[in-house]
């Protein structure tokens, strides 16, 4: 089993920056595990937000966040950041923690991720 903690969310203005952390425990080792962050808006299906191989790799992102949110890996720390700069009324969701031993960092469907965090939300104001 993993587990996944997530933290940071908050209310933010339109233009401002968060940083989600994600910290994650379980039998395995951390490097074990691919990970990645979903999100899900109100009245909307959840996400695909960012994602990484378990072997390292390129980091693979969502049209919608490319360019504005990056996503670090600290395999010392058992632990995935989220930074979200520029955040729009679009980016309102509560983002989710991801893992799973076989999810590439284009694996961009939701039941292909076995575990999931309780989430964080996170309320961009216009």
């Amino acid at each position: 089993q993993v587990q996944l903690v997530e933290s940071g969310g908050g209310l933010v203005q339109a233009g401002g920056s968060l940083r989600l952390s994600c910290a994650v425990s379980g039998r395995r080792t951390f490097s074990d595990y691919s990970v990645g962050w979903f999100r899900q808006a109100p009245g909307k299906e959840r996400e695909f937000v960012s994602g990484v191989h378990w072997s390292g790799g390129d980091t693979g992102y969502a049209d919608s966040v490319k360019d504005r949110f990056t996503m670090v890996r600290d395999n010392a720390k058992s632990a995935v950041y989220l930074e979200m700069n520029n955040l729009n009324f679009e980016d309102t969701a509560v983002y989710y923690c991801v893992a799973d031993r076989w999810a590439t960092s284009s694996t961009r469907g939701a039941p292909a991720w076995n575990y999931w965090g309780q989430g964080t939300r996170v309320t961009v104001s216009s």
